[in-house]
This record gives C-alpha cells, sequence and structure tokens, in this order.
C-alpha cells in the first residue's frame, strides 16, 4: 500500500455546502458520496472517473446534519440525522425525503442494521443506562467505533489519543495505535480490512496497517478533521476538515469534502 499512495497521494477538494462537513459516506456500490452540514442540508455527489460531481442538494432539516449513512444494500437509498430530533430518509431517485421519524432527543448517530430493515439511533436522553454487556476499553471517554468489514475487528477512538483494535470474539484488546495528539474523532477501515484511517484536531490523517499497527501514509491537513470514509472499493478515502475560505474570508467555513488517494499525475 505504501506503493500505492507514493503514486496516489494527490488530495483534491470539493465545494459542498455554505458550511462546514459534519459527515461523510459511501453508498454500499461507491458510486456516490454523500455528507451532511452544519448549514442543515445533505448533499450528494456522484464518482466519475477521479473527480467528484454534485448530482443534488437535500434541504428539510431545521438543524445541523450531524451524521449520515447510506442503506447498506440499496445505493439509492441514505437517512441524515439532525440536532432537530428528527431522522429522515431521502431517494436519489426522486431527490425527496420519503420518511420522517420524530426522536425523542438531538440526534448524534445513526446506523443501519446489516440487513438494511431496521435503523438505530443515538440520541441526547439522560435515563440511567444499564448496559448489558461492557468493556473498559479507554481510560478516558470513547468518541467512536467502527467495525471491520470482515467482521474480525472493530476499533475504538477515545478522548485519551489512542485507537484501539479489538478482537470481535475475544473481545480483548490487540493492539494500539498511538500517533495522534488529539481526542481521535472518526475512524473508517479500508473496504478489505487492512487499513485503518483515524483523525482528530491534529493535522494529518493516521493510515495504519491493522495487522501490525505500522503507519502506511499521513494524510497533511490544514485544519482538524471532523469525519473519515474509505471507499467500499478502492484505497480512496474521503474526509472533511474545519477549513476556512481563505480566498474570500478567513473567518467563513469553507464547506467542502475532500478525496485523498488520487494519481499524482492527475
Amino acid at each position: 500500500m505504501q506503493e500505492l499512495f507514493r503514486g496516489h497521494s494527490k488530495t483534491r477538494e470539493f465545494l459542498a455546502h455554505s458550511a462546514k462537513v459534519h459527515s461523510v459516506a459511501w453508498s454500499c456500490d461507491g458510486r456516490r458520496l454523500a455528507s451532511g452540514s452544519f448549514d442543515k442540508t445533505a448533499s450528494v455527489f456522484l464518482l466519475e472517473k477521479d473527480r467528484l460531481v454534485k448530482e443534488n442538494n437535500y434541504r428539510g432539516h431545521g438543524d445541523s446534519v450531524d451524521q449520515l449513512c447510506w442503506h447498506p444494500s440499496n445505493p439509492d437509498l441514505f437517512v441524515t440525522a439532525s440536532g432537530d430530533k428528527t431522522i429522515r430518509i431521502w431517494d436519489v431517485r426522486t431527490t425527496k425525503c420519503i420518511a420522517t421519524v420524530n426522536t425523542k432527543g438531538e440526534n448524534i448517530n445513526i446506523c443501519w442494521s446489516p440487513d438494511g430493515r431496521s435503523l438505530s439511533v443515538l440520541f441526547l436522553s439522560y435515563p440511567e443506562l444499564k448496559p448489558v454487556q461492557s468493556i473498559n476499553a479507554h481510560p478516558s471517554n470513547c468518541i467512536c467505533i467502527k467495525f471491520d468489514p470482515m467482521g474480525k475487528y472493530f476499533a475504538t477512538g477515545s478522548a485519551d489519543a489512542l485507537v484501539s483494535l479489538w478482537d470481535v470474539d475475544e473481545l480483548v484488546c490487540v493492539r494500539c495505535f498511538s500517533r495522534l495528539d488529539w481526542p481521535v474523532r472518526t475512524l473508517s477501515f479500508s473496504h478489505d480490512g487492512k487499513m485503518l484511517a483515524s483523525a482528530s484536531e491534529d493535522h494529518f490523517i493516521d493510515i495504519a496497517e491493522v495487522e501490525t499497527g505500522d503507519k502506511l501514509w499521513e494524510v497533511q491537513c490544514e485544519s482538524p478533521t471532523f469525519t473519515v470514509a474509505w471507499h467500499p472499493k478502492r484505497p480512496l478515502l474521503a474526509f472533511a476538515c474545519d477549513d476556512k475560505d481563505g480566498k474570500y474570508d478567513s473567518s467563513r467555513e469553507a464547506g467542502t469534502v475532500k478525496l485523498f488517494g488520487l494519481p499524482n499525475d492527475s
């Protein structure tokens, strides 16, 4: 992979929103990338060769779109979660919201079940929590968690700046990644489960080899990174940072999404 990245380490950015981007996600077939933003909208891009071409913008939420994800088997459906206490399901064929669900709190995360028949939503609430089973993953709060597509591992990112890799069957930590200095905000496994990208307020994204923990590459950024997502079929990494639009206004949020892994001569 290091040899591949030596020739495919170009990053290109694409305008997506009028404010910072909170979440990016690929459709299951890899043809589309969706992004959710503080500007209360979601955008969908088509991946054409090595470019993202904006297809549509989706409006309807009354607050920031904080998380989104695509249906695991239907490449036309995606869902968004917002602080407006709703989740919305969108169909790219009609460019419309086909379902709205009210929740009891501000939604901060969302996920389809593997069969795509149900959704899990995490929202802010304050009941007494009684977990069925818990593990002590970190001495500090865990911020993010991802399962690898092979079903062998899951990774957790924490406020202690560590990424821990866990064996799913044994529930034991097999290794830690410690190259970040700030709380880990976002994680993503590559489609083959061989690479793990992690990011934080450090001005780089760490790409590690899962089985050894070695650093494969470091993607340079100009600001903290909010979200990362590997393409479901290719070594292409989509991400979004807290960039400012210095061309016109140094305080204005850029609202861009970025692609890493493009050919250097493209």
